[in-house]
């Protein structure tokens, strides 16, 4: 079948362009005016819809103008057609009752059916990769947690730095950087907003002296608590631990 005017689909709807319509009869009568006298007993949203510098025409120059448009169901295109009284009405008429009939044909409506069908699926298939990714991140997070809780003890800061791949020295200072901890007179020390809410604990530390002297410092050990917090913060930064991370196997 010779295409006279083309039908578009939306929604699962058959559409024409009042224009491509209008151009289509070959009505002398201005489009504007054509529209203000044949569109009165119409309803907009229900037999068309506005559409707002939708049709694009393109000058002999190269240029491209944008005019306004309207999208017409065929039930609003036949009755124009009817109403244009032309010899072309009545064949644009017919035409466009056989593209509902092609439409509306079962092979048509199963082909349309099948698509919908592919696209719920793979609409389907993308949700469920989401899900899995949205769980997979869900259990890698409980994962860690379970370490950290599995792990009552209070730990130095050079066990926690392994689990980040971290040496102590840089562990610290990446603390520091997002704002955990900031050092005073060579010692770490947590800022004043996380002071107070068993964090960290100290644990004597017994070491010899240059002369072979017993001595005994107190070192700073981070609680379950504390734990969580680095986790917490680290996160925030979009800085894992190594069992977290997709890029280590």
């Amino acid at each position: 079948m010779q295409e006279l005017i083309k039908v578009q689909v939306e929604n699962d709807r058959q559409l024409v362009s009042a224009r491509e319509l209008h151009k289509g009869l070959g009505l002398k009568k201005k489009f504007t005016d054509w529209v203000k006298q044949n569109f009165k007993g119409f309803e907009e949203g229900q037999d068309y819809t506005t559409s707002p510098k939708g049709h694009l025409v393109k000058s002999g120059n190269g240029t491209v103008r944008a005019y306004d448009d309207y999208l017409l169901t065929i039930d609003m295109a036949k009755e124009l057609c009817m109403m244009s009284k032309t010899e072309k009405g009545k064949e644009v008429r017919k035409y466009f009752i056989q593209v509902e009939k092609n439409w509306n044909s079962p092979e048509m409506v199963m082909h349309r059916a099948l698509e919908f069908s592919n696209a719920r699926i793979k609409q389907l298939k993308l949700e469920n990769k989401n899900l899995s990714i949205q769980l997979e991140e869900s259990n890698k997070k409980a994962d860690y947690l379970d370490v950290i809780l599995g792990t009552p003890d209070a730990l130095a800061i050079s066990q926690i730095a392994a689990d980040y791949g971290y040496g102590a020295v840089s562990f610290n200072r990446l603390l520091h950087k997002v704002g955990i901890q900031h050092r005073v007179n060579g010692q770490w020390i947590l800022y004043r907003a996380y002071m107070g809410k068993n964090y960290v604990t100290t644990k004597p530390f017994v070491y010899k002296d240059h002369k072979g002297n017993d001595r005994t410092s107190l070192s700073t050990y981070w609680t379950q608590a504390g734990r969580k917090l680095i986790y917490d913060v680290l996160k925030d930064n979009d800085i894992l631990p190594l069992i977290e991370r997709d890029d280590i196997a």
